[in-house]
C-alpha cells in the first residue's frame, strides 16, 4: 500500500482562547475521522490556566500550590507541563506517512523538525535556543537564563502514523505556576518565556510566525543561498 505525499501544506486554523479539555476532545476526534486525503492542520490556540499530565507522568511532579489550577489526564508523551495565557500552543494534526517526500517521517525526525522551527524563530528575536539530549523541548542556550526552558513538547503518534498534540512556546506569561510543578518531571527547572530574557512580542505575531515557520521546515524547503 502507497499513501499520498505532501500535496498542499497543513492548514492553519487560529482557534482563539479555548478551553484545554473541548481542543483535547476535537483533536481526538478529527484524528479518528480522517482519511488518507485528509489535509494536515494547525490549531493555534490560547488557553486558560491548566496543568496536563501525559501517559505515565508522575503525579508527585505536582508540587505545593498546584491545586489552585486544573489538572487534566491527557494521551500525549512526556510528564506534567502547564499552559496558560500569553503562551504559543500549536497542536500538530498531521499524517507522518506523507510528510516526507519518498517516504514516511519518522517520530524523531518530526521532533526534530518541530524543534528546529522553534529554534529558527527564537533567533529571528536574537533569542538563542538549544535541544538538550534526552530532554525534548528548548532550551536558552546563553545569557544569565543559559538552560532555562522556553518551550515544550509532547506528542500522541498513533500506529496509523497520525499524530496530534504538539508544542508550547512561552511568550509572556505569569511564570509562577511553573515554580508549582517540577516542569516535564525535571526538580528545579527553571522556565522563562520571552519577554523574562528580553524579547518584546506580541502573541498573534509569534504564533504565526511559528505556524509559518513548522509549515516551512516540514516541507523541507531550503534555506535561500547566500551570494558574496
Amino acid at each position: 500500500m502507497t499513501f499520498p505525499t505532501l500535496s498542499e501544506p497543513a492548514l492553519i486554523r487560529h482557534l482563539g482562547r479555548a478551553d484545554y479539555d473541548s481542543t483535547f476532545a476535537a483533536m481526538r476526534a478529527f484524528t479518528d475521522a480522517r482519511t488518507p486525503d485528509t489535509r494536515d492542520e494547525l490549531w493555534i490556540v490560547e488557553h486558560p490556566p491548566v496543568f496536563t499530565l501525559g501517559l505515565g507522568a508522575d503525579r508527585g511532579h505536582l508540587l505545593a500550590g498546584a491545586s489552585a489550577i486544573p489538572v487534566v489526564q491527557t494521551d500525549r508523551g512526556g510528564e506534567v507541563t502547564y499552559h496558560g495565557p500569553g503562551q504559543v500552543v500549536i497542536y500538530m494534526l498531521m499524517d507522518l506517512r506523507r510528510n516526507k517526500p519518498g517516504g514516511k517521517l519518522y517520530a524523531r525526525q518530526f521532533v526534530h523538525k518541530i524543534e528546529q522551527a522553534i529554534i529558527n524563530v527564537l533567533g529571528a528575536y536574537n533569542l538563542a535556543g538549544e535541544r538538550v539530549e534526552g530532554a525534548p523541548g528548548i532550551y536558552m542556550a546563553g545569557g544569565p537564563k543559559q538552560g532555562a526552558k522556553i518551550a515544550a513538547l509532547g506528542l500522541k503518534v498513533r500506529g496509523n502514523g497520525c499524530t496530534y498534540h504538539g508544542l508550547s512556546l512561552n511568550v509572556a506569561m505569569d511564570l509562577a505556576p511553573f515554580s508549582w510543578i517540577n516542569p516535564c518531571g525535571y526538580a528545579g527547572l527553571e522556565t522563562v518565556d520571552m519577554r523574562t530574557v528580553g524579547a518584546t512580542a506580541q502573541l498573534s505575531d509569534v504564533q504565526q510566525q511559528l505556524a509559518e515557520e513548522l509549515i516551512r521546515v516540514l516541507a523541507h524547503v531550503a534555506e535561500p543561498a547566500v551570494h558574496e
